[in-house]
């Protein structure tokens, strides 16, 4: 039996059906589904949630969570941004293990332990992934990112999302031998290119899991990888449960070759 833990990114379901019927519309399905976590995203509320009660509802249900924001880490001015305190403490009001967060502005100028100050000592991890933006979806600054913030002793993680590579060119698998050490969480999806050039994530096919599972064996044993490509049919629930599957047994086989 597969065990290794799924999340869904509930941007998944279409952010326009996400906002229409609400993010808490859908944890009874992840809970029926297998998911163990749920990715609620900032910018799919309405309105201000009641972080407090969604935490007791998702905790309810024996779900982990996880709260992203779109926040940049680092601002254009090399500081990082104050802001990430609130989103902490909104992470930690939710309940969840997480706080996923772009890296910004990062350059080797930049005062790393300014951000020391900012960082909780206990509460939410803070999660910073390689966005589709050249200045933070390249692997060299997040590599010196990293690096300086192991020096300080920070308390944080990577999300490593493995579409995201694309929009700059540069190699998932690359990515993953230099920055595995760093890596808690996975976004998975894979990335098609239109035909007026932009790229979008689509569900994967059978050569995208076999190279999804490669990637996996650079990563701690048991990482979250989560679903963040579009969830789109008459049965959702079968369709997620599907999924889940699919995503739990990735790396399965070349752990076991």
């Amino acid at each position: 039996m597969n065990t290794n833990p799924v999340s869904i990114s509930l941007s998944s379901y279409g952010a326009d059906f996400v906002r229409q019927r609400g993010q808490e519309q859908f944890l009874d399905l992840l809970a029926a589904a297998g998911v163990s976590r749920v990715e609620l995203r900032e910018e799919l509320f309405a309105s201000a949630p009641d972080a407090t009660a969604l935490g007791a509802v998702i905790a309810a249900l024996r779900l982990e969570c996880l709260y992203s924001t779109p926040l940049e880490l680092w601002t254009a001015q090399g500081v990082p941004d104050p802001l990430v305190v609130q989103k902490l403490e909104l992470a930690r009001a939710f309940g969840a293990v997480a706080l996923k967060v772009s890296l910004g502005h990062f350059n080797e100028r930049c005062d790393v332990t300014a951000l020391a100050a900012l960082l909780p000592a206990q509460g939410p991890l803070l999660l910073v992934e390689n966005d589709q933006t050249e200045h933070g979806g390249r692997i060299e600054p997040l590599l010196q990112f990293f690096r300086h913030a192991d020096l300080l002793g920070l308390r944080l993680g990577m999300t490593f999302d493995i579409g995201n590579w694309q929009w700059q060119d540069e190699s998932a698998r690359q990515a993953a031998r230099q920055l595995g050490r760093w890596v808690r969480y996975v976004h998975c999806k894979a990335v098609e290119r239109r035909a007026d050039g932009r790229r979008v994530a689509i569900p994967p096919q059978a050569a995208d899991l076999q190279a999804w599972a490669t990637l996996m064996a650079e990563f701690a044993p048991g990482v979250v990888r989560a679903v963040e490509y579009p969830l789109v049919g008459d049965d959702l629930l079968a369709l997620t449960r599907a999924q889940v599957r699919s995503l739990s047994a990735l790396g399965e086989e070349v752990a076991h070759a």
